[in-house]
């Protein structure tokens, strides 16, 4: 017969043993039920944040079973460190930086966030109509020397036999401080992203140009998405679900923004619209650039202005490859 003293250390052993099923038996579910997850970088005020507010206003990550964890950053080379850290899974830049980061030996792939690029928005009264009214006029460009819509618009310039570095009196600077010295009457013109762009038309001053015309002009016949997400190759293979997920989550977005007025008057105060006129502008340029179709053509296209950069930006704009890097744009996402 057990001593009591052995039948209490038998009755702690099984309690123990008990225990640790139940906490393995009520584990297997949690494993199982783990949500894929994506942790993405965005601008704090940028526009991909509209996107992240209405997939949360609409529980949107959660209806296509996956979740989104976002880092909001300043500024565009602060998301782009924080994905080379492998601080986020995703953040938004061109594809001239993927590229030119794949022929470095990176793996980053691309996949469309918006066809929007900037415009030539005109001073109020000044004589600009179009591209060659801007010799010997006081031209303010966003961004710097290697910005996309510059590059555009000097080959656009090239088309027509001058030289627009050379025959307009070019300043470069933030998007803010440009939209100050063209309202005070110290430029003629600004070379500006298009939502800045948007917030200038609403304020009466005119888009004398929009990029996307210069393209078209330079024969590029599809609405091509210069700005999209990116990812690893490697962590696209290993996340397929959250991957999906989350394009369909921002898919569903977009429709929603394409569609509602009523989601634009939520978001307003979101995007600090001054007014009803300037909402409608930010409106009616976002939906404009919505992505509709992601395939053959338009990868086609994309590898032809990025010939294009080449000989414009040189390897200062495109790095070492004078052509489009395989894998740059992800094989998995098709519109």
């Amino acid at each position: 017969m057990n001593r009591p003293g052995e039948r209490l250390r038998l009755t702690r052993c099984v309690h123990l043993c008990l225990v640790a099923l139940l906490a393995v038996m009520s584990a297997g579910p949690v494993y199982a039920r783990a949500v894929p997850t994506l942790r993405i970088a965005v601008l704090k005020y940028g526009t991909v944040s509209w996107v992240m507010d209405v997939i949360a206003h609409h529980g949107l990550a959660k209806a296509n079973g996956i979740r989104i964890d976002e880092l909001a950053l300043a500024g565009t080379p602060a998301t782009l460190v924080a994905l080379q850290a492998g601080r986020v899974d995703c953040a938004v830049t061109d594809w001239l930086w993927v590229s030119r980061q794949r022929a470095a030996g990176a793996d980053w792939t691309f996949f469309p966030f918006s066809t929007d690029l900037g415009a030539v928005v005109a001073a109020r009264g000044a004589p600009i109509h179009g591209l060659a009214d801007l010799r010997g006029r006081r031209l303010g460009v966003a961004g710097s020397p290697l910005d996309k819509s510059w590059v555009i618009l000097q080959a656009l310039a090239r088309e027509q036999h001058f030289d627009l570095a050379r025959d307009a009196h070019v300043s470069f600077g933030a998007p803010p401080l440009l939209d100050q010295e063209l309202l005070a009457g110290r430029l003629d013109a600004v070379l500006t992203f298009w939502n800045f762009a948007a917030r200038l038309e609403s304020r009466g001053l005119p888009a004398v140009l929009p990029m996307s015309a210069a393209l078209r002009r330079l024969g590029f016949k599809t609405p091509l998405p210069l700005v999209g997400y990116v990812v690893s190759d490697r962590w696209a293979r290993a996340h397929p679900r959250a991957l999906a997920g989350f394009v369909r989550a921002t898919r569903q977005a977009e429709s929603i923004l394409a569609n509602s007025n009523a989601e634009w008057a939520w978001l307003g105060p979101r995007i600090k619209a001054r007014n009803p006129a300037e909402l409608k502008a930010l409106r009616d340029a976002f939906r404009a650039g919505i992505p509709l179709h992601w395939g053959k053509s338009e990868r086609g296209e994309a590898s032809a202005l990025y010939a294009l950069f080449a000989r414009v930006g040189g390897r200062t704009l495109v790095g070492l490859s004078p052509t489009l890097q395989p894998g740059t744009f992800l094989d998995a996402v098709h519109y």
